[in-house]
């Protein structure tokens, strides 16, 4: 089973050759299905999520979304704090939608927020009415399935360029790890990483993809391939830079 990791691609700001490369290989290599970690969009705008769909519904393949801070309305305050979502009707159907694959689980988790005690709204938070309503779909998944979490925010800080800061993210992946869930897909930092933690003995791993957009960091656009084979899996960077794909090396957390 091979699935496509996606995130930030910023409809807005998107980097056009990119998200035409991403959208040619998904219709040449029909991956099992496309997983988008959040930003879609860079203003949260109408025109912003109709491109967002259009492209999403020109891959032709199973697809679930997940909103990063930049899906919330940015600029409209009534917006934000009173209808936050009613900008992406368009694309609600692929919104946290779970998907059920042989074998597989993708179980969505959401850690953006309206609002915080904090000046930097970006970052991420996970709630607890959103971790029971994950642990609550996790329940749910047959106990021999790979269960794989997604959401935009890093639950734990990475070794990358730009930061998640989420709040209660340690204790969210500590219950999703007692809970069973094999990774937990992200965004939101614009780089790849595949981080190995073992929490009071349960192993889990935290896997980040990179970006579409014009705003990259360190690393070209890229997206991940997740190869399942057997109970196992591995994560590819796949980068828009004409060298040979690789396994994304696994490191292991302190």
């Amino acid at each position: 089973m091979r699935l496509f990791h996606v995130s930030d691609v910023h409809f807005g700001r998107e980097d056009a050759a990119a998200v035409a490369w991403f959208e040619a290989l998904v219709q040449a290599e029909r991956p099992d299905a496309v997983i988008m970690t959040g930003d879609l969009t860079m203003r949260a705008r109408r025109r912003e999520f109709e491109a967002g769909l259009g492209w999403l519904q020109r891959l032709g393949v199973p697809v679930t979304v997940e909103v990063g801070n930049h899906d919330l309305p940015y600029f409209n305050p009534i917006d934000r704090f009173f209808r936050p979502y009613h900008r992406m009707t368009a694309i609600e159907r692929m919104v946290e939608r779970p998907l059920d694959l042989p074998g597989l689980a993708i179980v969505p988790l959401v850690t953006t927020a309206r609002a915080q005690w904090r000046w930097n709204w970006s970052k991420g938070k996970v709630s607890k009415s959103a971790l029971a309503r994950t642990l609550g779909l996790l329940a749910e998944v047959p106990t021999d399935s790979l269960v794989f979490i997604a959401c935009h925010h890093p639950l734990i800080e990475p070794e990358t360029r730009a930061s998640a800061q989420t709040h209660r993210g340690a204790d969210a992946l500590a219950a999703l790890a007692e809970a069973g869930a094999h990774a937990v897909l992200t965004g939101h930092v614009h780089d790849p990483f595949d981080i190995a933690h073992v929490i009071d003995g349960n192993p889990i791993r935290m896997i980040g993809a990179g970006t579409l957009s014009e705003r990259t960091r360190t690393t070209p656009p890229s997206f991940n391939e997740i190869r399942v084979d057997g109970g196992k899996f591995d994560v590819v960077v796949r980068a828009m830079d004409g060298k040979p794909d690789e396994v994304l090396p696994r490191e292991r957390a302190e």
